[in-house]
Protein backbone atom coordinates (compact mmCIF):
# COMPACT_ATOMS: atom_id res chain seq x y z
CA UNK A 1 0.00 0.00 0.00
CA UNK A 2 1.13 3.69 -0.77
CA UNK A 3 2.40 5.74 2.15
CA UNK A 4 -0.24 5.48 4.60
CA UNK A 5 -0.16 7.35 7.84
CA UNK A 6 -3.36 9.08 10.13
CA UNK A 7 -3.61 12.19 8.03
CA UNK A 8 -4.64 10.17 4.94
CA UNK A 9 -7.31 8.06 6.97
CA UNK A 10 -8.82 11.64 7.93
CA UNK A 11 -8.31 12.69 4.57
CA UNK A 12 -10.08 9.96 3.16
CA UNK A 13 -12.55 10.14 5.71
CA UNK A 14 -13.17 13.26 4.74
CA UNK A 15 -13.71 12.30 0.96
CA UNK A 16 -16.06 9.21 2.07
CA UNK A 17 -18.28 11.87 3.57
CA UNK A 18 -18.87 13.82 0.41
CA UNK A 19 -17.18 17.04 1.81
CA UNK A 20 -17.16 19.50 -0.78
CA UNK A 21 -14.67 21.97 0.76
CA UNK A 22 -12.84 22.32 4.14
CA UNK A 23 -12.05 25.82 4.94
CA UNK A 24 -8.58 26.36 6.44
CA UNK A 25 -5.32 28.28 6.32
CA UNK A 26 -2.50 25.97 6.36
CA UNK A 27 0.01 25.24 8.98
CA UNK A 28 2.18 22.79 9.96
CA UNK A 29 0.23 20.69 12.40
CA UNK A 30 -2.23 20.19 9.95
CA UNK A 31 -0.10 19.70 6.71
CA UNK A 32 -0.68 15.54 7.12
CA UNK A 33 -4.31 16.07 6.32
CA UNK A 34 -3.23 18.21 3.68
CA UNK A 35 -1.24 16.39 1.83
CA UNK A 36 -3.78 14.02 0.92
CA UNK A 37 -6.55 16.06 0.29
CA UNK A 38 -4.25 17.82 -2.20
CA UNK A 39 -6.13 16.88 -6.20
CA UNK A 40 -9.05 15.08 -4.48
CA UNK A 41 -12.57 16.13 -4.57
CA UNK A 42 -12.43 17.61 -1.51
CA UNK A 43 -11.48 21.57 -1.94
CA UNK A 44 -9.11 23.11 0.88
CA UNK A 45 -10.59 26.66 0.11
CA UNK A 46 -8.09 29.34 1.98
CA UNK A 47 -9.09 32.48 3.62
CA UNK A 48 -6.70 35.18 4.85
CA UNK A 49 -8.11 34.77 8.98
CA UNK A 50 -8.94 31.46 10.69
CA UNK A 51 -11.84 33.41 11.85
CA UNK A 52 -13.15 33.91 8.67
CA UNK A 53 -12.81 30.41 7.75
CA UNK A 54 -15.02 28.90 10.35
CA UNK A 55 -17.64 31.95 9.34
CA UNK A 56 -17.55 30.44 6.60
CA UNK A 57 -18.49 27.00 7.52
CA UNK A 58 -20.45 28.02 9.37
CA UNK A 59 -22.64 30.14 7.07
CA UNK A 60 -21.87 27.06 4.51
CA UNK A 61 -23.81 24.62 7.24
CA UNK A 62 -26.32 27.32 7.96
CA UNK A 63 -27.47 27.63 4.33
CA UNK A 64 -27.24 23.65 3.50
CA UNK A 65 -28.34 22.46 7.19
CA UNK A 66 -25.31 20.25 6.88
CA UNK A 67 -22.16 19.64 8.63
CA UNK A 68 -19.38 22.05 6.88
CA UNK A 69 -15.70 21.48 7.89
CA UNK A 70 -13.08 24.41 9.14
CA UNK A 71 -9.79 23.17 9.90
CA UNK A 72 -7.04 25.02 11.51
CA UNK A 73 -3.18 24.66 12.80
CA UNK A 74 -2.31 24.56 16.43
CA UNK A 75 -1.99 27.06 19.16
CA UNK A 76 -2.57 30.77 17.12
CA UNK A 77 -4.57 29.19 14.65
CA UNK A 78 -6.94 27.48 17.19
CA UNK A 79 -7.30 30.40 19.47
CA UNK A 80 -8.45 32.51 16.40
CA UNK A 81 -10.90 30.01 15.38
CA UNK A 82 -12.87 30.54 18.66
CA UNK A 83 -15.27 33.53 18.04
CA UNK A 84 -16.46 31.67 14.91
CA UNK A 85 -16.93 28.27 17.07
CA UNK A 86 -19.21 30.64 19.78
CA UNK A 87 -20.90 31.76 16.96
CA UNK A 88 -21.61 28.20 15.67
CA UNK A 89 -23.01 27.31 19.02
CA UNK A 90 -25.49 30.32 19.70
CA UNK A 91 -27.11 29.79 15.79
CA UNK A 92 -26.99 25.64 16.12
CA UNK A 93 -24.66 25.49 13.18
CA UNK A 94 -23.30 21.55 12.27
CA UNK A 95 -19.67 23.23 11.65
CA UNK A 96 -16.80 20.77 12.93
CA UNK A 97 -13.72 22.12 13.19
CA UNK A 98 -10.40 20.23 13.21
CA UNK A 99 -7.44 21.61 14.94
CA UNK A 100 -4.06 20.05 14.87
CA UNK A 101 -1.83 20.13 18.03
CA UNK A 102 1.80 19.45 19.44
CA UNK A 103 2.45 15.88 19.14
CA UNK A 104 1.29 13.41 22.06
CA UNK A 105 5.49 13.29 22.94
CA UNK A 106 5.98 17.32 22.93
CA UNK A 107 3.66 17.82 25.37
CA UNK A 108 5.20 20.33 28.08
CA UNK A 109 8.45 20.74 26.34
CA UNK A 110 7.67 23.91 25.43
CA UNK A 111 7.30 22.90 21.57
CA UNK A 112 5.68 25.67 19.00
CA UNK A 113 2.47 26.40 18.83
CA UNK A 114 1.74 24.80 22.19
CA UNK A 115 -0.77 24.93 24.39
CA UNK A 116 -3.73 22.95 25.94
CA UNK A 117 -6.73 23.39 23.79
CA UNK A 118 -9.78 21.12 24.57
CA UNK A 119 -10.73 22.85 27.75
CA UNK A 120 -10.33 26.18 26.23
CA UNK A 121 -12.88 25.60 23.48
CA UNK A 122 -15.05 22.72 25.56
CA UNK A 123 -18.01 25.23 26.82
CA UNK A 124 -18.24 26.57 22.97
CA UNK A 125 -19.24 23.58 22.25
CA UNK A 126 -21.78 20.54 21.94
CA UNK A 127 -18.55 18.17 21.84
CA UNK A 128 -15.37 18.00 21.95
CA UNK A 129 -13.25 14.82 20.72
CA UNK A 130 -9.14 14.10 20.85
CA UNK A 131 -8.32 11.07 18.77
CA UNK A 132 -5.11 9.81 20.04
CA UNK A 133 -5.53 6.61 18.65
CA UNK A 134 -4.23 6.72 14.97
CA UNK A 135 -6.32 3.65 14.15
CA UNK A 136 -9.24 5.55 15.74
CA UNK A 137 -9.14 8.37 13.41
CA UNK A 138 -12.06 7.39 10.78
CA UNK A 139 -14.13 6.46 13.62
CA UNK A 140 -13.89 9.94 15.77
CA UNK A 141 -14.72 11.92 12.15
CA UNK A 142 -17.60 9.91 11.95
CA UNK A 143 -18.57 10.81 15.76
CA UNK A 144 -17.95 14.44 14.87
CA UNK A 145 -20.22 14.40 11.88
CA UNK A 146 -23.06 12.41 14.19
CA UNK A 147 -22.61 14.67 17.32
CA UNK A 148 -23.11 17.60 14.90
CA UNK A 149 -26.06 16.82 13.25
CA UNK A 150 -28.04 14.89 15.92
CA UNK A 151 -31.07 16.52 17.82
CA UNK A 152 -30.28 20.21 17.81
CA UNK A 153 -27.25 21.00 15.52
CA UNK A 154 -24.58 22.77 16.93
CA UNK A 155 -20.65 22.72 16.22
CA UNK A 156 -18.33 19.81 17.49
CA UNK A 157 -14.36 20.02 17.92
CA UNK A 158 -11.84 17.54 16.89
CA UNK A 159 -8.16 17.64 17.97
CA UNK A 160 -5.51 15.50 16.37
CA UNK A 161 -1.63 15.64 17.45
CA UNK A 162 0.48 16.08 14.71
CA UNK A 163 2.14 13.18 15.94
CA UNK A 164 -1.15 10.54 15.66
CA UNK A 165 -1.49 12.40 12.19
CA UNK A 166 1.58 11.52 11.12
CA UNK A 167 1.87 7.96 12.42
CA UNK A 168 1.16 4.33 10.70
CA UNK A 169 -1.41 3.13 11.26
CA UNK A 170 -2.15 -1.24 11.93
CA UNK A 171 -4.55 -1.30 9.11
CA UNK A 172 -6.05 -4.59 10.51
CA UNK A 173 -7.11 -2.09 13.47
CA UNK A 174 -9.00 0.44 11.55
CA UNK A 175 -12.52 0.19 10.68
CA UNK A 176 -14.70 2.53 8.61
CA UNK A 177 -17.47 3.96 10.30
CA UNK A 178 -20.50 5.94 8.82
CA UNK A 179 -23.91 6.76 11.08
CA UNK A 180 -26.72 8.40 9.57
CA UNK A 181 -29.50 9.59 11.70
CA UNK A 182 -32.91 9.57 10.29
CA UNK A 183 -35.87 9.04 12.98
CA UNK A 184 -37.95 12.06 14.08
CA UNK A 185 -40.44 11.44 16.72
CA UNK A 186 -43.65 13.34 17.83
CA UNK A 187 -45.57 12.93 20.57
CA UNK A 188 -49.12 12.39 19.25
CA UNK A 189 -50.67 12.70 22.74
CA UNK A 190 -48.89 16.27 22.74
CA UNK A 191 -49.91 17.11 19.74
CA UNK A 192 -53.76 16.68 20.23
CA UNK A 193 -53.46 19.05 23.33
CA UNK A 194 -51.88 21.73 21.41
CA UNK A 195 -54.86 21.35 19.35
CA UNK A 196 -57.22 21.49 22.41
CA UNK A 197 -55.47 24.73 23.40
CA UNK A 198 -55.91 26.43 19.59
CA UNK A 199 -59.68 25.62 20.01
CA UNK A 200 -60.12 27.31 23.40
CA UNK A 201 -57.66 30.44 21.99
CA UNK A 202 -59.12 33.67 20.23
CA UNK A 203 -56.13 35.49 19.16
CA UNK A 204 -53.16 32.60 18.55
CA UNK A 205 -49.74 33.35 17.44
CA UNK A 206 -47.42 31.42 15.90
CA UNK A 207 -43.82 32.18 15.97
CA UNK A 208 -41.21 29.94 14.13
CA UNK A 209 -37.36 30.04 14.90
CA UNK A 210 -33.90 28.12 13.46
CA UNK A 211 -35.59 24.61 14.42
CA UNK A 212 -38.28 25.49 11.71
CA UNK A 213 -35.29 25.73 9.39
CA UNK A 214 -33.33 23.10 10.58
CA UNK A 215 -36.42 20.63 10.33
CA UNK A 216 -37.22 21.80 6.80
CA UNK A 217 -40.81 22.37 8.12
CA UNK A 218 -41.86 25.47 5.73
CA UNK A 219 -44.31 23.68 3.63
CA UNK A 220 -45.98 22.10 6.89
CA UNK A 221 -45.87 25.34 8.70
CA UNK A 222 -47.86 27.34 5.58
CA UNK A 223 -50.25 24.14 5.14
CA UNK A 224 -51.24 24.80 8.72
CA UNK A 225 -51.45 28.25 8.63
CA UNK A 226 -53.49 28.00 6.03
CA UNK A 227 -55.71 25.24 7.37
CA UNK A 228 -56.27 27.14 10.78
CA UNK A 229 -55.88 30.78 10.19
CA UNK A 230 -53.44 31.23 12.65
CA UNK A 231 -51.09 34.64 11.70
CA UNK A 232 -47.38 33.62 11.71
CA UNK A 233 -44.32 34.99 12.19
CA UNK A 234 -40.66 33.81 12.06
CA UNK A 235 -37.25 34.89 13.50
CA UNK A 236 -33.68 33.95 13.36
CA UNK A 237 -32.94 31.16 10.66
CA UNK A 238 -36.66 30.69 10.81
CA UNK A 239 -37.15 33.94 8.44
CA UNK A 240 -38.97 32.83 4.91
CA UNK A 241 -39.90 29.29 5.69
CA UNK A 242 -43.23 30.88 5.58
CA UNK A 243 -42.97 34.18 3.03
CA UNK A 244 -43.25 37.13 4.65
CA UNK A 245 -45.73 37.96 1.55
CA UNK A 246 -47.64 35.46 2.16
CA UNK A 247 -51.28 36.78 3.68
CA UNK A 248 -51.23 35.34 7.16
CA UNK A 249 -47.54 35.94 7.17
CA UNK A 250 -46.75 39.19 9.54
CA UNK A 251 -42.65 38.94 8.73
CA UNK A 252 -40.75 38.97 11.66
CA UNK A 253 -41.72 38.58 15.36
CA UNK A 254 -38.70 41.38 16.45
CA UNK A 255 -40.81 43.49 18.43
CA UNK A 256 -38.91 46.77 16.88
CA UNK A 257 -39.63 45.83 13.04
CA UNK A 258 -42.41 48.34 11.76
CA UNK A 259 -45.22 46.27 11.16
CA UNK A 260 -47.29 43.76 13.27
CA UNK A 261 -44.89 42.31 16.35
CA UNK A 262 -45.54 44.29 19.28
CA UNK A 263 -49.28 43.88 19.01
CA UNK A 264 -49.14 40.35 18.23
CA UNK A 265 -46.45 39.67 20.71
CA UNK A 266 -48.36 41.70 23.69
CA UNK A 267 -51.90 40.98 22.94
CA UNK A 268 -51.88 37.60 21.36
CA UNK A 269 -53.68 35.21 23.92
CA UNK A 270 -52.42 31.95 23.22
CA UNK A 271 -48.51 31.53 21.54
CA UNK A 272 -47.31 28.63 19.93
CA UNK A 273 -43.44 28.93 19.92
CA UNK A 274 -41.88 26.69 17.53
CA UNK A 275 -38.39 25.89 17.54
CA UNK A 276 -36.99 29.15 19.02
CA UNK A 277 -35.21 30.47 21.85
CA UNK A 278 -36.56 33.12 24.88
CA UNK A 279 -33.42 35.51 24.49
CA UNK A 280 -32.96 39.08 24.51
CA UNK A 281 -34.97 39.25 21.41
CA UNK A 282 -37.95 38.43 23.10
CA UNK A 283 -36.99 40.39 26.30
CA UNK A 284 -36.47 37.11 27.60
CA UNK A 285 -40.33 36.11 27.27
CA UNK A 286 -41.14 39.31 28.97
CA UNK A 287 -43.03 40.31 25.39
CA UNK A 288 -45.37 38.12 25.70
CA UNK A 289 -48.81 38.89 27.32
CA UNK A 290 -48.51 37.25 30.88
CA UNK A 291 -51.54 35.43 31.38
CA UNK A 292 -51.43 34.02 27.76
CA UNK A 293 -51.01 30.68 27.38
CA UNK A 294 -47.61 29.41 26.03
CA UNK A 295 -46.84 26.42 24.17
CA UNK A 296 -43.13 25.43 23.09
CA UNK A 297 -42.15 22.89 21.04
CA UNK A 298 -38.43 22.40 20.37
CA UNK A 299 -36.03 19.63 20.05
CA UNK A 300 -33.70 20.55 22.99
CA UNK A 301 -35.50 19.82 25.84
CA UNK A 302 -33.22 22.22 27.69
CA UNK A 303 -34.74 25.35 25.76
CA UNK A 304 -37.71 24.54 27.25
CA UNK A 305 -39.24 26.64 29.99
CA UNK A 306 -36.68 29.07 29.79
CA UNK A 307 -37.04 32.22 31.08
CA UNK A 308 -41.04 32.13 31.04
CA UNK A 309 -42.52 29.38 32.70
CA UNK A 310 -44.80 26.81 29.52
CA UNK A 311 -48.38 25.77 29.77
CA UNK A 312 -47.20 23.02 27.60
CA UNK A 313 -43.70 21.82 26.88
CA UNK A 314 -43.04 19.50 23.65
CA UNK A 315 -39.83 18.10 22.81
CA UNK A 316 -39.82 17.28 18.80
CA UNK A 317 -38.78 17.69 15.53
CA UNK A 318 -40.89 21.06 14.42
CA UNK A 319 -41.57 19.40 11.04
CA UNK A 320 -43.18 16.23 12.07
CA UNK A 321 -45.08 17.89 14.60
CA UNK A 322 -46.60 20.12 12.33
CA UNK A 323 -47.65 17.42 10.02
CA UNK A 324 -49.29 15.80 13.19
CA UNK A 325 -51.01 18.59 14.09
CA UNK A 326 -52.89 19.49 10.60
CA UNK A 327 -53.46 15.60 10.65
CA UNK A 328 -55.80 16.61 13.50
CA UNK A 329 -57.01 19.31 12.25
CA UNK A 330 -58.15 17.50 9.33
CA UNK A 331 -59.48 14.65 10.88
CA UNK A 332 -61.59 17.18 13.48
CA UNK A 333 -62.95 18.89 10.17
CA UNK A 334 -61.75 21.86 12.54
CA UNK A 335 -60.24 24.05 10.22
CA UNK A 336 -63.26 26.22 8.91
CA UNK A 337 -64.37 26.73 12.36
CA UNK A 338 -61.02 28.00 13.40
CA UNK A 339 -60.14 30.14 10.40
CA UNK A 340 -63.81 31.87 11.04
CA UNK A 341 -62.48 31.85 15.06
CA UNK A 342 -59.65 33.78 14.35
CA UNK A 343 -60.93 36.26 11.93
CA UNK A 344 -61.45 39.09 13.88
CA UNK A 345 -58.51 38.38 15.47
CA UNK A 346 -56.16 38.46 11.73
CA UNK A 347 -57.84 41.96 11.19
CA UNK A 348 -56.33 43.38 14.46
CA UNK A 349 -53.13 41.83 13.26
CA UNK A 350 -52.98 43.04 9.76
CA UNK A 351 -53.90 46.41 10.91
CA UNK A 352 -51.41 46.96 13.43
CA UNK A 353 -49.17 46.03 10.71
CA UNK A 354 -50.36 48.63 8.13
CA UNK A 355 -50.02 51.61 11.22
CA UNK A 356 -46.65 50.35 12.32
CA UNK A 357 -45.29 50.58 8.84
CA UNK A 358 -47.27 54.04 8.05
CA UNK A 359 -44.79 55.28 11.14
CA UNK A 360 -42.23 53.91 9.00
CA UNK A 361 -42.51 55.02 5.70
CA UNK A 362 -41.04 58.42 5.89
CA UNK A 363 -37.71 57.16 7.06
CA UNK A 364 -37.88 54.49 4.70
CA UNK A 365 -38.15 57.18 1.37
CA UNK A 366 -36.54 60.12 3.41
CA UNK A 367 -35.02 62.79 0.59
CA UNK A 368 -31.57 64.40 1.51
CA UNK A 369 -28.62 63.96 2.79
CA UNK A 370 -27.01 62.49 5.07
CA UNK A 371 -28.96 59.61 3.67
CA UNK A 372 -30.78 57.40 6.27
CA UNK A 373 -30.01 54.44 7.03
CA UNK A 374 -33.36 53.34 6.81
CA UNK A 375 -33.35 54.65 3.44
CA UNK A 376 -30.68 52.62 1.81
CA UNK A 377 -32.07 49.37 3.57
CA UNK A 378 -34.87 50.06 1.58
CA UNK A 379 -33.35 51.18 -1.41
CA UNK A 380 -31.12 47.48 -0.92
CA UNK A 381 -34.56 45.91 -0.19
CA UNK A 382 -36.50 46.70 -3.36
CA UNK A 383 -33.40 46.15 -5.49
CA UNK A 384 -33.05 42.31 -4.13
CA UNK A 385 -36.13 41.37 -5.08
CA UNK A 386 -35.54 38.28 -7.07
CA UNK A 387 -36.91 35.05 -4.95
CA UNK A 388 -33.75 33.68 -4.96
CA UNK A 389 -31.33 36.73 -3.65
CA UNK A 390 -29.69 36.23 -0.49
CA UNK A 391 -28.91 39.30 1.32
CA UNK A 392 -26.40 39.35 4.55
CA UNK A 393 -26.25 41.97 7.57
CA UNK A 394 -23.55 42.45 9.78
CA UNK A 395 -22.48 45.05 12.19
CA UNK A 396 -24.63 46.39 15.01
CA UNK A 397 -26.82 49.50 13.61
CA UNK A 398 -26.59 48.19 9.99
CA UNK A 399 -28.00 44.79 11.27
CA UNK A 400 -30.59 46.56 13.07
CA UNK A 401 -31.97 48.83 9.92
CA UNK A 402 -31.83 45.27 7.67
CA UNK A 403 -33.75 43.19 10.00
CA UNK A 404 -36.08 46.47 10.29
CA UNK A 405 -37.06 46.41 6.57
CA UNK A 406 -35.92 42.73 4.64
CA UNK A 407 -38.63 40.99 3.49
CA UNK A 408 -37.87 37.44 3.27
CA UNK A 409 -39.60 35.58 0.51
CA UNK A 410 -37.32 32.23 0.64
CA UNK A 411 -35.32 30.40 3.56
CA UNK A 412 -31.74 29.96 4.13
CA UNK A 413 -31.66 33.27 2.20
CA UNK A 414 -30.40 35.38 4.64
CA UNK A 415 -27.30 35.36 7.07
CA UNK A 416 -26.29 37.57 9.66
CA UNK A 417 -24.57 36.48 12.82
CA UNK A 418 -27.75 36.75 15.27
CA UNK A 419 -27.21 36.21 19.34
CA UNK A 420 -23.89 36.14 19.15
CA UNK A 421 -23.65 39.88 17.72
CA UNK A 422 -20.27 39.02 16.60
CA UNK A 423 -18.91 41.74 13.72
CA UNK A 424 -16.75 40.54 11.15
CA UNK A 425 -19.03 37.63 10.47
CA UNK A 426 -20.48 39.26 6.90
CA UNK A 427 -17.56 38.98 4.61
CA UNK A 428 -16.81 35.33 5.01
CA UNK A 429 -20.49 34.89 5.02
CA UNK A 430 -21.15 35.70 1.89
CA UNK A 431 -18.25 34.39 0.22
CA UNK A 432 -19.76 31.10 1.40
CA UNK A 433 -23.02 32.03 -0.08
CA UNK A 434 -21.42 32.79 -3.65
CA UNK A 435 -19.66 29.52 -3.50
CA UNK A 436 -22.38 27.62 -2.84
CA UNK A 437 -24.59 29.37 -4.94
CA UNK A 438 -22.60 30.74 -7.99
CA UNK A 439 -25.73 31.88 -9.86
CA UNK A 440 -27.98 33.58 -7.24
CA UNK A 441 -27.54 37.91 -6.79
CA UNK A 442 -25.64 37.87 -3.02
CA UNK A 443 -24.91 41.16 -1.60
CA UNK A 444 -24.11 41.98 2.24
CA UNK A 445 -24.79 45.25 4.20
CA UNK A 446 -21.91 45.71 6.77
CA UNK A 447 -21.23 48.38 9.19
CA UNK A 448 -18.23 50.58 8.89
CA UNK A 449 -16.32 49.50 12.16
CA UNK A 450 -17.55 45.64 10.77
CA UNK A 451 -15.47 45.89 7.36
CA UNK A 452 -12.41 46.62 9.19
CA UNK A 453 -12.08 43.15 10.96
CA UNK A 454 -12.18 40.78 7.90
CA UNK A 455 -11.24 43.22 5.44
CA UNK A 456 -9.06 40.85 3.75
CA UNK A 457 -11.18 38.61 2.73
CA UNK A 458 -12.08 40.75 -0.21
CA UNK A 459 -9.01 39.50 -1.52
CA UNK A 460 -10.15 35.88 -0.70
CA UNK A 461 -13.17 36.82 -2.73
CA UNK A 462 -10.88 38.45 -5.58
CA UNK A 463 -8.58 35.34 -5.40
CA UNK A 464 -11.93 32.97 -5.40
CA UNK A 465 -13.59 35.05 -8.31
CA UNK A 466 -16.58 35.49 -5.98
CA UNK A 467 -18.28 38.65 -7.66
CA UNK A 468 -20.30 39.49 -3.95
CA UNK A 469 -21.63 43.10 -3.53
CA UNK A 470 -20.88 44.71 -0.36
CA UNK A 471 -22.32 47.70 0.79
CA UNK A 472 -20.76 49.79 3.44
CA UNK A 473 -23.23 51.86 5.91
CA UNK A 474 -20.36 54.65 6.48
CA UNK A 475 -21.38 56.53 9.59
CA UNK A 476 -17.92 56.70 10.06
CA UNK A 477 -18.52 55.84 14.02
CA UNK A 478 -18.58 52.48 16.15
CA UNK A 479 -22.47 53.58 15.47
CA UNK A 480 -24.28 51.87 18.25
CA UNK A 481 -22.00 51.89 20.79
CA UNK A 482 -21.37 55.86 20.00
CA UNK A 483 -25.56 55.99 20.45
CA UNK A 484 -25.89 54.26 23.52
CA UNK A 485 -23.08 56.40 25.16
CA UNK A 486 -25.56 59.13 24.11
CA UNK A 487 -27.97 58.18 25.46
CA UNK A 488 -26.51 57.24 29.01
CA UNK A 489 -23.81 59.37 28.87
CA UNK A 490 -25.33 62.47 27.21
CA UNK A 491 -22.53 62.36 25.42
CA UNK A 492 -20.09 59.32 23.07
CA UNK A 493 -16.46 58.89 24.36
CA UNK A 494 -14.51 59.83 21.31
CA UNK A 495 -11.46 57.97 21.85
CA UNK A 496 -13.68 54.80 21.48
CA UNK A 497 -15.62 55.05 19.14
CA UNK A 498 -15.37 57.66 16.16
CA UNK A 499 -13.42 55.92 13.21
CA UNK A 500 -13.37 58.97 10.93
CA UNK A 501 -13.69 58.84 7.17
CA UNK A 502 -12.32 55.86 5.32
CA UNK A 503 -12.74 55.29 1.19
CA UNK A 504 -13.21 51.34 1.67
CA UNK A 505 -14.50 51.42 -2.23
CA UNK A 506 -10.83 52.45 -3.50
CA UNK A 507 -9.21 49.87 -1.45
CA UNK A 508 -11.38 47.20 -2.88
CA UNK A 509 -10.51 48.73 -6.01
CA UNK A 510 -6.72 48.66 -5.28
CA UNK A 511 -7.52 44.70 -4.73
CA UNK A 512 -9.05 44.45 -8.26
CA UNK A 513 -12.43 44.68 -7.58
CA UNK A 514 -15.38 47.20 -7.90
CA UNK A 515 -15.40 50.71 -6.05
CA UNK A 516 -18.06 53.01 -6.23
CA UNK A 517 -18.87 55.70 -3.59
CA UNK A 518 -22.28 57.19 -2.85
CA UNK A 519 -23.60 60.15 -0.72
CA UNK A 520 -27.23 60.99 -2.01
CA UNK A 521 -29.90 58.10 -1.99
CA UNK A 522 -30.91 58.60 -5.71
CA UNK A 523 -27.39 57.43 -6.48
CA UNK A 524 -27.95 53.93 -4.48
CA UNK A 525 -29.83 51.93 -7.05
CA UNK A 526 -27.69 52.80 -9.88
CA UNK A 527 -24.63 51.94 -7.81
CA UNK A 528 -26.04 48.52 -7.27
CA UNK A 529 -26.86 48.29 -10.95
CA UNK A 530 -23.30 48.59 -11.74
CA UNK A 531 -21.79 46.63 -8.99
CA UNK A 532 -23.61 43.24 -10.01
CA UNK A 533 -23.36 44.44 -13.96
CA UNK A 534 -19.50 44.36 -13.23
CA UNK A 535 -18.99 41.19 -12.65
CA UNK A 536 -16.34 41.76 -9.88
CA UNK A 537 -16.03 41.16 -6.47
CA UNK A 538 -17.89 44.95 -5.23
CA UNK A 539 -17.91 47.98 -2.50
CA UNK A 540 -20.56 50.43 -2.34
CA UNK A 541 -19.49 53.16 0.04
CA UNK A 542 -22.66 54.66 1.31
CA UNK A 543 -22.34 57.72 3.14
CA UNK A 544 -24.92 57.13 5.91
CA UNK A 545 -26.60 59.96 9.02
CA UNK A 546 -24.19 59.66 12.24
CA UNK A 547 -26.83 61.00 14.05
CA UNK A 548 -29.60 58.40 13.20
CA UNK A 549 -30.31 56.26 16.84
CA UNK A 550 -31.56 52.87 15.70
CA UNK A 551 -34.31 51.12 18.19
CA UNK A 552 -31.30 48.60 18.75
CA UNK A 553 -29.39 51.47 20.30
CA UNK A 554 -31.97 52.35 22.48
CA UNK A 555 -32.07 49.19 23.67
CA UNK A 556 -28.19 48.95 24.59
CA UNK A 557 -28.25 51.78 26.91
CA UNK A 558 -31.36 51.12 28.58
CA UNK A 559 -31.76 47.05 28.71
CA UNK A 560 -31.14 45.03 32.33
CA UNK A 561 -27.76 44.99 32.99
CA UNK A 562 -26.24 47.67 30.46
CA UNK A 563 -28.58 49.91 32.68
CA UNK A 564 -26.67 51.64 35.44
Amino acid sequence: MDKMIGGRLAAEALIERGVKYVFSISGGHITPIYEFLENTSVKIFSTRHEQAAVFMAESMARLTRQPAVAMVTAGPGFTNALTGMAAARLSNAPVILIAGIVGLEMVEKLDLQDMVQLPVIQPMVKKALVCHNVERIPEFIDMAFRHAMEGRPGPVYLEIPVDVLNAKPDMAKVKTYRSTIVSKAVDTAAAAKIVDLLEQAKKPLIIAGSGAWYADAGPELTAFVEKTGIPAMTMAAGRGVIPDTHPLCFESALAIRPGAALVANTQADLVLFLGSRLTLFYIFGNIFNANAKFIQVDIEAEEIGRNRSVDLGVVSDIKVMLAELGRIVEERKIGAKLTKQFGEWVETVRAADAAGKAQAKPMWEKEGTPIHPLRLAREINDFMDRDDDIVAADGGDTSIWMNMTRTMRRPGHHLESGLFGCLAYGIPAVNAAKLLYPDKRVLLVIGDGSVGFNFMEFHTAIRNNLPIVVVVANDTLWGMIAHSQQIRLGHAIKDGTELGMVHYEKLVEDLGGFGAFVEKPEDIRPALEAAFKSGKTACINVMVDPTTISPGSVALANLGAYKA
